[in-house]
């Protein structure tokens, strides 16, 4: 059993923001597998069932986006699940959109959530799968830009953006972090890559 967590804030004031492209991730894996992740349990919502051929739990932790580690800890504590199995989708507003670096450990972040799980875990011994949000203009405050809402344009492409990471999750799991990390981390942006 893997666990799968995406990251966010619950509630409808964050939908739709940069901080919770994370959530919009593990909603494309749970569309792709039929897995319904709507189960209270462990300070998350969350859905079992199977993907890439793999028993997983994905899961939302709803404890507010600084405190993701209590609900990643409780969750790998109730399933039995060890870190280094456990693949986190968190947004990054230092890499453009529609990037995404996949990562097997490493504490050097400023995202709360991630050092919420670094710290409550006492270790980074977990993959992350980091989705590029960065502004595409200078920005005053990073809190105040991942938490406001997205445009109508960058909801879509934000959703493109989930099923990309969904397809690195995909490639985690069939084929090994590091195919995955060759196949997604890119220098450059998609639009941007010369073929």
């Amino acid at each position: 059993m893997r666990l799968i967590a995406g990251l966010g804030n619950p509630g409808a004031d964050y939908e739709w923001t940069p901080h919770n492209v994370g959530f919009l991730a593990i909603d494309a894996l749970a569309s792709r597998a039929g897995i319904r992740v709507t189960r209270p349990e462990a300070n998350s919502r969350v859905g079992l069932g199977k993907l890439a051929g793999q028993d997983v739990i994905l899961a939302k932790p709803q404890t507010m986006m600084n405190l993701s580690g209590v609900a990643v800890r409780m969750l790998l504590e109730r399933y039995e699940c060890e870190p280094a199995e456990t693949i986190v989708l968190l947004d990054e507003a230092d890499l453009p959109w529609g990037m995404l670096r996949i990562r097997q450990r490493g504490r050097n972040s400023t995202h709360n959530g991630l050092q919420s799980i670094i710290g409550v875990l006492g270790g980074d011994r977990f993959i992350r799968v980091r989705i590029g949000v960065q502004p595409k203009q200078m920005w005053g405050d990073r809190r105040d830009y991942v938490l406001s809402r997205m445009s109508l344009e960058d909801r879509k492409i934000a959703e493109e953006m989930a099923a990309s990471a969904a397809d690195a999750v995909e490639t985690i799991l069939t084929g090994g972090v590091e195919k995955a990390m060759s196949k997604f981390n890119r220098k450059a942006p998609p639009e941007d890559t010369e073929e």
